[in-house]
């Protein structure tokens, strides 16, 4: 490490305990912020802690760290902290995020549920008028329904789950005060598992014994070294990896560089040829759509018959192989799952699959696979075949082999740092009357069908009736499958309360509408690097707040007051005192482990961010390298310890879609459904290249993807050809549950039978209110269909529909989705 010798401040100044002599008012007036934090750096030579920033104000949201450029109050440009060894174009937007037309400027209630109270007019949310109301107002409404339905029907009554991709930052977390302000009043009803993962991380907790999906992968500099075979098995990295959870250390798209700077021979899997196959010159397989756990069977009985799987290691590591070796034979179906069985199911021919299973057993071979395969009817399947894949290859637990499922998320294989953790404020605990969550993927099933009982995990769950749902940090609107009959579902409750920045989809279907600041309009911390844990950014207030709007902690405080709850809701902190402690918490984790920090005051007033070192060992770090090491010492989190190939605890839960073998099962709807016949197309969904899911799609952005002003739609020329349809083309694409508008792009990157609309469009009904109204924005979901996964997992089925589509004749009506409503 460089070690610096500071020539004008003395070292030990800087290291007084609690930073007494320096607090923020003397740091102003001794110091500018570079020479501030370069004394720090000076003064801890451990390590390079502190980055000189150039001349903007630093924050950072999902899309990357950055310096806003201020004006007069107006943030006017960005550029990306200078380390960023991918910076990502969309950090760009801020400015337009916080300047937007559609900002939500005042606190609204919808005409009806003023004039009338509770479950008036429900039939109206979406296309009834807005008043205007102050904050007093509006605190005194939301606060009084919270009151009035805690005591009248208990917790049950008010959804507060609230999931979504709310802004980075640990205190100004939504989602968190929402339910610590809940906890506080009474309860609510919460939401258990998530969109993305909800097949896959059920299902995987009986298999290896852990969620997998979001567990730390083998460090990419070992995949690099090692790897010289990597199969992409339904993931485009180089748009999912753009974005984190926290903000991006962009350290995974580094790694695939590498890859394709080595010359990995890489396989990509997808019905798309997509832009991170190109990246990497991988040999793209186009599978038909949705048959994937057809496919690994087919590879996998070439792996047995031809006797290239590791026997060994199936015995000591695994349970239930004899079984699914049965399974593969067709011992009791009759049904050898062979390769040319694969091959009429999923259209890749027997001796490619065949070659691919040699090819998989004679290299060191890494299995990255995506979550858009498990957000299909039957999900669970796919995931559990590639584990099971996996072992047959013998090289879990390997240099560079096995299986991977997040190093296209949040940069999973980012070698982790040394240093300490920031924890955001507590969501508190739930009272011990709370009811039990629901699969979040079931709420608009809940929302219609109160005392209806599913099953779900081995248990049986049963559906409150719910008065009010409380949305903070999401949009429903946007990720929930099935618009119309979501759209249904949302009449029900009596009272719908929306925390935006700006009028989406959702908060034009609430009664009550609360704008909240963006990140760039108040102060925050956030780490960076999910799986690094590299970085602690500081996000300083860039502008004022916006037009009237408040920051959620403010917000819920003042409703916290109404319900006489404020002093446990704040602890008796302000926002400044909040960050201090959390950095206080996370300084003295980092000082365990000999890693020494500025006091806050220090670090907060230098306007840059620590970075942790990253220990040699944790460079080469192996998933499951201990557990091959020895199982016994190092078991999993299963009942046997082991691999569960079979799972007896899936197989006593008895369900017909989801037993206790992995294997083939055919989806509610795909090519060899009979729906076919009617709509012939397979859908794909996408997470969109210049968006995160929904956000910033009312951006300037658009200009780089909208396709007349529309959603793009991915459509092979055999496909086109015979409708009319050429690029630039208005379609309309069908099903029997939803219509929508997007823009024709004729491409040979796409398999025939499949088409692609990229998720995130934000809905824009053509005839507002109206159940099966035209989309004219091309919201993906208005085509999808809202049934569980399975009874296991109830995760959503977003991925896939079957669907036709047809060149819009006429003039394309305009598209008002970034409009807003009457009375805003």
């Amino acid at each position: 490490m460089k070690n610096h010798h500071p020539t004008n401040l003395p070292r030990r100044r800087f290291l007084q305990a609690g930073g007494a002599l320096f607090a923020l008012g003397a740091l102003n007036t001794l110091y500018s912020k570079s020479a501030l934090a370069k004394a720090i750096s000076q003064a801890l030579p451990q390590f390079e802690a502190l980055r000189p920033a150039q001349k903007g104000i630093l924050t950072s949201a999902h899309w990357g760290a950055f310096e806003a450029l201020v004006e007069q109050d107006r943030m006017v440009d960005v550029r990306p902290i200078h380390d960023d060894p991918h910076p990502n174009a969309l950090i760009k937007m801020a400015p337009h995020q916080v300047h937007a037309a559609n900002r939500i400027k005042y606190p609204m209630v919808r005409k009806s549920w003023l004039e009338h109270g509770p479950g008036s007019s429900n039939n109206l949310r979406g296309c009834d008028q807005w008043v205007r109301v102050s904050w007093e107002k509006a605190i005194e409404l939301v606060s009084g329904e919270i009151s009035r339905l805690q005591s009248h029907y208990g917790p049950s009554s008010i959804y507060a789950g609230s999931y979504g991709w709310k802004s980075t930052g640990m205190l100004h977390n939504c989602r968190a005060l929402l339910n610590r302000l809940m906890n506080l009043s009474g309860g609510f009803l919460s939401y258990s598992g998530d969109y993305s993962t909800g097949a896959a991380q059920v299902i995987m907790s009986h298999v290896v014994g852990s969620m997998e999906v979001y567990e730390q992968q083998t460090t990419w500099p070992n995949v690099v070294d090692n790897s010289t075979l990597v199969i992409l098995w339904g993931c485009n990295p180089l748009t999912t990896l753009k974005n984190s959870w926290n903000v991006p250390d962009h350290v995974g798209l580094e790694g695939f560089a590498a890859l394709a700077k080595k010359g990995t021979r890489v396989i990509c899997i997808d019905p798309i040829n997509n832009p991170s196959a190109k990246m990497l010159n991988a040999e793209w397989i186009a599978p038909l759509a949705y048959t994937d756990s057809a496919m690994i069977l087919g590879i996998a009985h070439t792996l047995l018959s031809e006797q290239r799987h590791d026997e060994k290691f199936l015995q000591r590591y695994t349970v239930g192989f004899d079984k699914f070796r049965a399974y593969l034979l067709g011992e009791q179906d009759g049904t050898p799952k062979s390769a040319e069985w694969a091959a009429a199911i999923c259209g890749i021919e027997a001796k490619q699959l065949r070659q691919l299973a040699r090819d998989m057993a004679e290299n060191r071979t890494m299995i990255m696979a995506g979550w858009g395969i498990q957000r299909q009817h039957h999900g669970e399947q796919p995931h559990w075949l590639l584990v099971t894949l996996a072992a047959m290859l013998g090289q879990i637990g390997l240099p560079g082999g096995g299986f991977g499922f997040s190093y296209h998320y949040s940069s999973g294989g980012s070698p982790t740092a040394k240093g300490g953790i920031l924890s955001g404020i507590s969501a508190g605990e739930a009272p011990k009357n709370s009811p039990a969550p629901i699969p979040v993927a079931r709420i608009a099933d809940c929302f219609a069908n109160p005392g209806k009982t599913i099953d779900f995990n081995g248990h049986r769950v049963t559906y409150p009736e719910v008065k009010m749902v409380y949305v903070a940090g999401g949009n429903p609107f946007h990720h929930h499958q099935d618009t119309n009959n979501l759209q249904q579902a949302w009449r029900k409750p009596e009272t719908i309360v929306v925390h935006e920045p700006y009028w989406t989809a959702t908060a034009k279907q609430a009664d009550i509408v609360l704008p909240c600041t963006t990140t760039y309009e108040r102060n925050d911390l956030d780490m960076g690097g999910d799986y690094s844990q590299l970085y602690v950014f500081p996000m300083h207030q860039c502008v004022p707040p916006q037009h009237e709007a408040r920051n959620d902690f403010d917000i819920f405080r003042a409703i916290a007051a109404k319900l006489g709850v404020e002093p446990a809701f704040t602890e008796g902190k302000d926002e400044l005192m909040w960050l201090k402690s959390m950095y206080d918490n996370m300084k003295s984790q980092a000082r365990n482990a000999g890693v020494a920090l500025p006091p806050f005051d220090m670090f907060w007033q230098s306007n840059n961010y620590i970075r942790f070192p990253i220990p040699q060992a944790n460079q080469q770090w192996v998933r499951f390298a201990d557990f091959r090491a020895d199982p016994l010492l190092n078991p999993l989190g299963t009942p046997s310890g082991k691999i569960e190939i079979f799972s007896q605890t899936v197989a006593k839960m008895n369900y017909a879609d989801c037993p206790g073998l992995p294997g083939w099962l055919p989806p509610y709807e795909w090519h060899g459904s009979p729906i076919a016949e009617k709509y012939p197309l397979s859908l794909n969904t996408a997470h969109p290249e210049n968006r995160l899911h929904s956000q910033l799609d009312n951006t300037p952005l658009r200009e780089k993807y909208a396709v007349a002003d529309r959603e793009a739609i991915l459509i092979h020329p055999q496909d086109a050809a015979p409708r009319g349809i050429q690029s630039g083309d208005v379609v309309r694409a069908f099903n029997d549950r939803g219509q929508i508008l997007v823009g024709a792009r004729v491409t040979e990157d796409i398999r025939p039978g499949v088409v692609r609309i990229s998720e995130g469009a934000w809905y824009d009904p053509l005839v507002p209110g109206e159940v099966g109204t035209l989309c004219k924005n091309g919201n993906v979901n208005c085509l999808t269909f809202d049934i569980g996964s399975s009874p296991l997992a109830q995760g959503n089925c977003g991925h896939m529909a079957q669907l036709d589509i047809e060149k819009y004749r006429g003039t394309p009506p305009k598209n008002s989705a970034h409009a807003l409503p009457v009375g805003a």
